[in-house]
């Protein structure tokens, strides 16, 4: 939890030390349910998923509980990278993200 309103919720799998999937995303409380901020995410198997290692680092802007669109962060890196990338981005950048997602939804005074 960052907050009472706002939490971090990651999780990943992993072949040894590798990481081979993971997300990192930032939540917030409103109206009664947990809604995503913003999310980074590594699944190369998937077909809704992305590979860091050959895409790059990106986040998933949510607005609404839809995806608003995806932000470039960094170029490809290897996946463990990746995911420590992302924890410690989220917890450098979480004021800012919270802000537009409060302004974006009306919250005022939380």
């Amino acid at each position: 939890m960052v907050d009472y309103r706002v939490r971090r919720r990651a999780g990943y799998s992993r072949n040894r030390r590798t990481i081979t999937r993971f997300v990192a995303q930032l939540e917030y409380r409103h109206n009664d349910e947990w809604q995503p901020i913003v999310r980074f995410d590594h699944d190369p198997a998937s077909d809704h998923g992305h590979d860091v290692t050959t895409e790059g680092v990106h986040m998933d802007v949510y607005r609404d509980g839809q995806k608003e669109r995806v932000e470039e962060v960094f170029p490809p890196m290897p996946a463990t990278d990746a995911f420590s990338f992302a924890e410690e981005h989220l917890k450098q950048h979480a004021e800012q993200y919270i802000s537009r997602f409060e302004q974006w939804h009306g919250i005022k005074n939380p």
